[in-house]
């Protein structure tokens, strides 16, 4: 999820360009073209649905979308609004692409601050072009940098006046359970939104999505879908471990080398050893994964998906550094204390909106939170068996 889309309704209001400089303004209007062009290039379903033009397969993942934002809203207690009951073709992969930064000593990620969002640890542009050159800068000042392609972002709610987020391209032929899954995501980014906390923004998200994706496949999905998303699932699980256990790795070279003053030579011979280790157990993982998955490639469009979405991973592991590493740790620090937050508010009782509302609810509580008290409350809740996120260590 990108935030870009924030810079994109920050420029079309004059006061906050008026605050911005010259720059920031040039980047606030790189955002405001980039949203409109997507808003305007957006149709609703129905219009798609009767354009003879459009594929079969189009019109059957259209039919499913709206099925899903039913659910989102009836059984998740998700917002009710605009958003996803528009489609919008793109010409190009992805519509926005991220820069992320840290030093080489550190997976502290740099961050950038907007009147709207707050503090965030990444900066989307529309153009992969756009991306690069800030990140050439980022680099230019010593900082470690990853340019990566966002497939959707969420504006908050802030555009659902004008249709909302529509359902693009770039995401639209994904495997059901990942497609449900990002909608529902995205949706609660719309939901709850801290200023200057990414990772509990994403976390949350995040979270959302795990435990959704399965009870919509169980009422939806076919049991071959169910049981590619449940293989996907156990993958997710196997990266975990390995990108938690180099993260840890890496965190704890860097606070030795803040305790015993390491140089600089030692340092860049250290991390070449545990990057190399890293790259080493994925392409065992890797093999293990296409082993297992292979069976359930039944067709040739899946097997397309899936090695386009393993070449994916393959590019992100070859440029792995500091800042990618530190991008990821948002993601997933604390999805496994807010599903256990989940579960004890269930009280043992099958999902339901009223269970989902309970859940919102203590969310938002932690949300209002002072930052120190949110985070001691999520690590109080952090499962034993689970590896806890630097933020819990003591430092």
């Amino acid at each position: 999820m990108s935030v870009v889309s924030l810079a994109a309704i920050a420029a079309a209001s004059a006061a906050i360009v008026t605050l911005a400089g010259c720059s920031s303004t040039a980047y606030y209007w790189q955002g405001f073209k980039g949203q409109m062009q997507i808003m305007q290039a957006a149709r609703p379903i129905d219009e798609w649905l009767a354009d003879s033009s459009a594929s079969p397969a189009l019109q059957q993942r259209l039919r499913a979308a709206r099925q899903m934002r039913r659910f989102a809203s009836e059984q998740l207690a998700l917002p009710d609004n605009a958003s996803y009951t528009r489609y919008a073709m793109l010409q190009r992969k992805y519509p926005v692409w991220n820069v992320v930064a840290a030093p080489p000593d550190s997976l502290q990620m740099h961050h950038w601050c907007f009147p709207i969002t707050g503090c965030i640890s990444y900066r989307g542009y529309f153009a992969q072009a756009d991306a690069q050159k800030q990140a050439n800068e980022l680099q230019a000042q010593g900082l470690e940098t990853s340019v990566y392609g966002v497939p959707a972002y969420s504006t908050l709610g802030y555009l659902n006046w004008l249709g909302g987020d529509p359902l693009l391209s770039s995401f639209i032929g994904w495997q059901e359970g990942d497609f449900a899954g990002l909608m529902f995501h995205e949706l609660a980014h719309q939901l709850i939104y801290v200023k200057d906390d990414t990772a509990f923004n994403e976390s949350f998200a995040t979270a959302v999505e795990r435990i959704a994706t399965p009870l919509w496949l169980q009422t939806h999905a076919s049991e071959a879908t169910q049981q590619r998303w449940q293989q996907a699932q156990k993958r997710r699980a196997l990266w975990q471990q390995l990108t938690r256990g180099t993260r840890a790795r890496l965190q704890d070279i860097y606070q030795q080398k803040t305790n015993q003053s390491i140089d600089t030579q030692a340092l860049a011979a250290i991390k070449k050893d545990v990057f190399s280790d890293f790259q080493s157990r994925y392409a065992q993982l890797r093999a293990q994964w296409i082993a297992a998955d292979t069976p359930l490639l039944t067709s040739d469009a899946l097997r397309q998906q899936y090695f386009e979405r393993l070449a994916q991973t393959d590019d992100w592991v070859a440029n792995a550094n500091n800042a990618s590493f530190g991008a990821l740790a948002a993601y997933d620090d604390w999805v496994p204390a807010m599903t256990h937050w989940w579960q004890l508010l269930q009280n043992g009782q099958p999902a339901s909106p009223e269970g989902w509302k309970r859940f919102y609810a203590r969310m938002r509580e932690l949300a209002a939170m002072e930052p120190e008290q949110r985070q001691q409350q999520l690590c109080a809740h952090q499962p034993a068996d689970i590896s806890a996120p630097a933020a819990c260590k003591p430092k």
